[in-house]
């Protein structure tokens, strides 16, 4: 059987994907600037015979066709960049770039796909269809990766059927595998504020635009019109950030900078969120003899998980893993530009278990001591081969 050469080859072939790993983490670059990464992939690719294309400047799209190639076309996408983090890990791979450290995993999607992509390659004669490979830049940074591949044409000629992503997961443990149809991550839109007044001096406020005080009830107004005006079984959260403003301690500033984000699981009141946090902030702002620049940088949609994909994908996981090995993902306010592709075709987001307590791998994504067990390498690119090879849109 096919899952059972799958599963031998991604035993096999998981040292050399470990090693792959390390050289990415090693090597971290920060979104759209993942040239090197970019040069790596494209060399396995190319000493395995798959053709490819570059998208995005440093995105790179693989095809390999199986028999009877037309007959069903999957996607399957890994992201590529690292974070503006400085490592904190002890380890022999520690990142060599001062600042910027794979924190969110997709050192590890890649190196999965690229073992998928081995896999594949090696069995295609075995497998019906044809497979996509999408290693995409860009994941970390408005306006996304996704958004610019889509926009280069990353889901045509051909076109995919469905789509298939994984994200390594820290709150579960090594192992396991989660899958959840439907709404599964918010929508994230980056919030930019200034307010300008008057400035003078502290003692004499009446002189002056308080910016610290209008700012601080801004932050709190904009607090109660979400929680106001949004059904409260629709899961929404804006959090402002950062404030900025003022430098000592007997000067009423002119100018405070807030920045937030606003996360939102449904695509309609996400919008008129916006106008509310516009119509607010402006009338409460000139209402207290203020300015205001507001800019609501619209990010990433809502990632949904179609139904039908999920519940299959789901089913081939205990095919592959054992029903006792795949559990149901939480719904998360997270966001992820996988959402873009979602909303042109059938997809499918899951996670991948990497955490293991017993080994102190335990830290969460986006912090300086994130790690993972790299046994997930094994089951990430068996999972993902396996995929592509059996899902029937």
């Amino acid at each position: 059987m096919v899952k059972d050469t799958i599963s031998r080859m991604a035993r096999e072939y998981a040292p050399e994907f470990i090693d792959a790993r390390h050289h990415l983490h090693a090597h971290p670059e920060l979104s759209y600037q993942e040239f090197e990464t970019s040069a790596f992939v494209q060399n396995k690719l190319s000493g395995w015979k798959i053709p490819f294309e570059i998208k995005a400047k440093t995105g790179v799209v693989g095809l390999i066709r199986g028999r009877n190639p037309d007959k069903r076309i999957i996607a399957l996408r890994a992201d590529m960049d690292a974070l503006p983090i400085r490592e904190e890990n002890n380890i022999s791979y520690k990142s060599t770039k001062e600042g910027v450290m794979h924190a969110c995993g997709h050192d590890a999607h890649t190196s999965i796909l690229l073992g998928a992509s081995k896999i594949l390659q090696e069995t295609k004669d075995e497998w019906e269809g044809t497979v996509k490979l999408i290693f995409q830049p860009g994941e970390e940074r408005n306006p996304g990766g996704a958004s610019i591949m889509i926009r280069e044409g990353v889901l045509e000629n051909p076109k995919p059927q469905a789509i298939v992503g994984l994200h390594v997961h820290p709150g579960l443990e090594i192992g396991k595998l989660s899958f959840r149809g439907g709404m599964v991550m918010a929508s994230a839109d980056e919030i930019y504020i200034t307010i300008r007044g008057k400035g003078g001096h502290a003692a004499a406020p009446h002189t002056t635009v308080d910016t610290i005080l209008v700012a601080s009830q801004l932050i709190v107004a904009l607090q109660q019109i979400i929680s106001r005006n949004r059904n409260p079984l629709s899961p929404s959260v804006l959090s402002i950030t950062s404030v900025q403003g003022g430098f000592t301690t007997n000067v009423i500033p002119s100018e405070v900078k807030l920045m937030g984000t606003f996360r939102a699981m449904d695509e309609g009141w996400r919008f008129r969120a916006h106008e509310l946090i516009r119509k607010l902030s402006e009338d409460l702002v000139r209402g207290m003899g203020a300015e205001i620049d507001l800019h609501i940088d619209v990010g990433y949609p809502v990632v949904y998980n179609n139904e039908s994909l999920n519940a299959l994908a789901r089913e081939k996981a205990e095919e592959f893993m054992g029903r006792n090995k795949v559990q149901e993902t939480e719904v998360r306010m997270g966001s992820e530009d996988f959402g873009y592709y979602t909303q042109l075709i059938p997809g499918c987001f899951y996670r991948l278990g990497v955490m293991n307590v017993e080994k102190g791998i335990v830290s969460g994504v986006h912090t300086p001591t994130f790690n993972i067990d790299e046994s997930a390498i094994e089951i990430g690119m068996g999972m993902m081969a396996w995929l592509g090879t059996s899902l029937t849109p």
